[in-house]
């Protein structure tokens, strides 16, 4: 988010920090929506003016200098785009044309119009937004915000058209280009080949995998967690990503989703937090606040040795305490009481105090979710950050942890003893989430080739873990003499 980013909220103040992103090990950045939006703080997500840079952040030439210095670097960079809905304030297009119809509903009123008279000039404008960023700008990819709020009935899907668009524009310039799309549907159609009847999207947020783990490293089950937290569905979420493939879902009250048959780990992006999943919380806060040291560390190496493409939440990697609530700064006093309500009432689901939740027009309310880079040279930012470090370089390192294969990849746990072991080929990564010490028997001989915190050892039997503690442990010649 490149408003609580650096301290000047800019794009040219996130330059300054691209050197530690190098550092890190990171491919490439993924910018939270940039268009112009009502006021000069904001998500992003409320945009109404999609073809204009923020200019709070430093307009088009400072998106300019932000993508090219990040390409100096050797990092990609890609864009969030929202095509489901526009914000509240600001937003014109109503008045040029049939940009919304009340045919299908969303959260935010009318849908967009991708299927109903006039939709073929709503459609092209969309595309060529989509275009633009990654023509004019030089961005990547793009990243789609819930896709699963576009309905089209049409014969083409508008995603499909969009990806061919993209896709067409790749083979004209000689770039790679990629779309990714955010979906709670668990539904391949967004990912498979158009070939193959999908829409030809390079890959989709698979969010179950984040429930999946959190519900089991926090024990919180409530709202959509309810659907979660035996480490059985931890373990399905690290074979295939999503949990729910055609099962019941309780909290839904439906069957949900569709088995991911026939899908590569690449083709899903998956994290331990994100923006949404942490600002939607009543007082937005991380991982790092909910969990002990020892069961981020856990998740990290979940994270960062599965088959998935792993992503990032500004400062996780150190473990940072700054919050991240919502914010906005619309100018109108009432439109921003009526959000910061709806908030409130919207949270009371999850068993949340809504007093607890912070005012989100309040301009301290921004300044909380500021990254504190100081942090990274305190007591326990530091070991954390090479934790992760470690991890990227061993990702990078071997092969079997970037094989997509999902048929390669097993996870096995016992929920009553509390441990949990993924094993991609000669690659096994053995966590204790219990009560006492667990010893991960080897059969055969065997390197340590990581270990989060030095209780960890290796005894002649096995390798022993007291609780909230993973090692990483390869067979054979896989560990490259590390």
């Amino acid at each position: 988010h490149i408003g609580t980013f650096s301290a000047e909220g800019t794009f040219d103040g996130a330059i300054d920090h691209l050197e530690h992103l190098v550092d890190l090990g990171v491919d490439a950045i993924e910018l939270l929506p940039v268009v112009e939006f009502s006021g000069r703080r904001g998500w992003g997500y409320d945009g109404v003016n999609l073809f204009a840079p923020h200019h709070a952040y430093g307009g088009p030439d400072g998106l300019k200098r932000l993508i090219d210095a990040a390409h100096d670097r050797g990092i990609g960079v890609i864009v969030d785009v929202v095509y489901n809905h526009l914000g509240p304030a600001g937003n014109y297009l109503p008045e040029f044309g049939p940009y919304f119809a009340p045919r299908h509903q969303t959260n935010w009123g009318d849908g967009v119009n991708f299927d109903g008279p006039g939709r073929d000039e709503v459609r092209r404008f969309v595309i060529d937004n989509a275009l633009m960023w990654l023509r004019d700008y030089h961005a990547d990819g793009l990243r789609l915000d819930a896709v699963h709020a576009i309905v089209d009935e049409s014969g083409t899907h508008i995603l499909a058209e969009l990806a061919a668009a993209v896709d067409a524009l790749a083979a004209g310039t000689g770039r790679p280009l990629f779309v990714i799309a955010e979906s709670d549907l668990n539904d391949p159609r967004f990912v498979r080949s158009r070939d193959d009847g999908g829409y030809g999207l390079a890959a989709s947020w698979a969010d179950e995998w984040h429930h999946a783990l959190h519900a089991t490293l926090t024990g919180e089950l409530d709202g959509y967690y309810a659907d979660f937290g035996p480490m059985a569905l931890l373990a399905k979420a690290l074979r295939q990503a999503w949990v729910y493939d055609g099962s019941y879902s309780g909290y839904r009250q439906r069957v949900h989703g569709r088995p991911p048959t026939g899908l590569a780990g690449n083709q899903f992006v998956v994290c331990t937090q994100n923006h949404d999943q942490i600002g939607n919380r009543a007082a937005g806060e991380r991982s790092s606040v909910l969990m002990s040291d020892g069961r981020l560390r856990v998740a990290a190496a979940l994270l960062l040795t599965s088959p998935f493409v792993p992503l990032l939440f500004q400062g996780e990697e150190w473990g940072a305490r700054t919050p991240f609530p919502y914010f906005t700064d619309h100018a109108d006093p009432e439109l921003g009481r009526a959000v910061t309500t709806g908030r409130r009432r919207e949270f009371a689901s999850f068993g949340w105090n809504p007093q607890d939740v912070p005012d989100s027009q309040q301009l301290s309310t921004l300044e909380s979710a500021r990254l504190d880079w100081a942090e990274l040279s305190k007591n326990g930012h530091v070991d954390l950050l090479a934790w992760y470090r470690q991890l990227i370089a061993l990702r990078r390192k071997v092969p079997a942890l970037t094989d997509p294969r999902l048929d390669r990849v097993d996870a096995q746990c016992d929920q009553d003893e509390g441990w949990l072991v993924v094993r991609r080929g000669p690659v096994a990564v053995a966590a204790n989430l219990g009560a006492r010490s667990w010893t991960f028997p080897l059969d055969r001989p065997a390197e340590m080739l990581a270990l989060s915190d030095l209780r960890v050892r290796r005894e002649r039997q096995g390798v022993v873990l007291p609780p909230d503690t993973v090692a990483i442990v390869t067979e054979g010649e896989a560990g490259g003499g590390v």
